[in-house]
């Protein structure tokens, strides 16, 4: 149904970032193969399969890549493939005997597309890391917290997911587009650091146009103005406001009946403190639900902050069916949405191994072939 329908990808496994990368693809319609281990090790938190929902819209096939046998059923699969990606540190698949050069040799089309957090090259490019690691490297780490305060972790979004597996699934898709023009593949080097300060791209024009100052919580975005942040309710909640244009500000405080001549001189930084606290007061006032009733749906810029419990009920995701459930789980609807080849969740999260035979069968082995490798465990059917 997606876009990508009729694209083949294959996914060695990993997790996170490039968990995330494929996710973001299936959901788009690409048949993709999960390749995972025979031996299942501990890849990180342990769950059961459905609730690993990075995972869904795969099908599985557990190979053992140390034995030759399972190194020759992957290059197969590639032989009919569009691409293939992976996140192992660099070296890690020429050392399996899948590195570029070989899988390319099989298929001259092939996209190979390559996640890790600092890259293929440089002086760290080998070493162990992880979301924070990277977005420290990038500037983005060091913006963000309240001012006089340490930097507060943005969860593992800005780097594993925002710079990484979403900038892998833009690789492959440019990628793949390319490949259908040339006729050739190529590799795709993803960093997450690379992908992280490509999302700092508008904060490094602010610094060098004087608007961006040195020290967190101090700056329009980042928590430092009066009109750009969190409030606390009555409630002991949390509403958010980010009226940043002037009429959208003028609007806030008439809706706010703020009267207070120093609220006119929206950009003064040096008034944003006690402005910041004075707005606090007047938040303090009423409970979210009631600020939500004055202000909800107007250019006020005025959201209520939802606990991830309460997203799925607010009337907006409702209406937009922004979540569905699968296998009885709840989770985020595919995005973005197409008016005609929409973009659906394939099947829910597979254990490994769960269609070994059902995908090598459709991928061009005999009966003879996959019993042949049952045998000899270079794959395994769970």
């Amino acid at each position: 149904m997606g876009p990508l329908a009729g694209y083949k990808l294959i996914e060695i496994a990993g997790i996170g970032p490039s968990q995330y990368g494929a996710m973001l693809l299936a959901d788009l319609g690409a048949e993709i193969i999960r390749i995972d281990r025979v031996q299942a090790a501990d890849l990180g938190i342990a769950v059961p399969a459905k609730f690993e929902l990075l995972n869904r819209g795969r099908r599985s096939v557990a190979v053992n890549l140390k034995d030759p046998s399972g190194v020759e059923t992957v290059l197969r699969l590639c032989e009919k493939a569009d691409g293939i990606f992976e996140g192992f540190r660099p070296g890690v698949m020429e050392q399996l005997g899948l590195g570029p050069e070989v899988c390319m040799k099989r298929n001259p089309r092939l996209v190979y597309g390559r996640m890790t957090g600092f890259g293929q090259t440089g002086p760290l490019a080998k070493a162990a890391g992880h979301d924070p690691n990277y977005i420290a490297l990038t500037g983005a780490l060091d913006a963000i917290g309240e001012r006089g305060g340490p930097p507060i972790l943005p969860l593992n979004i800005v780097g594993d997911f925002g710079g990484g597996g979403t900038f892998l699934a833009l690789g492959m898709l440019a990628g793949l587009l390319e490949s259908v023009r040339s006729g050739k593949g190529q590799v795709i080097d993803c960093a997450m650091v690379d992908g992280a300060l490509s999302l700092m791209t508008l904060f490094y024009g602010l610094q060098a146009a004087g608007m961006w100052h040195a020290g967190r919580g101090t700056n329009i975005l980042g928590g430092g103005s009066h009109f750009f942040g969190v409030y606390r309710t009555k409630d002991d909640k949390h509403i958010v406001i980010g009226p940043v244009e002037n009429r959208f500000y003028r609007l806030l405080l008439e809706k706010l009946n703020i009267t207070d001549p120093e609220f006119k001189d929206q950009f003064n930084e040096a008034r944003w403190p006690e402005l910041k606290e004075k707005l606090q007061a007047i938040f303090l006032t009423r409970t979210r639900a009631e600020w939500c009733e004055l202000l909800e749906g107007t250019d006020a810029c005025f959201s209520p902050v939802l606990t991830m419990t309460e997203a799925h009920e607010h009337r907006h995701n409702a209406e937009r069916h922004a979540f569905i459930e699968i296998d009885g789980v709840r989770q985020p609807a595919p995005a973005p949405r197409f008016s005609r080849t929409q973009a659906e969740v394939q099947r829910p999260p597979a254990e490994p191994g769960r269609h070994t035979s059902e995908v090598l069968r459709d991928w061009g082995f005999t009966e003879t072939d996959i019993d042949s490798l049952l045998e000899q465990k270079a794959v395994a059917q769970s």
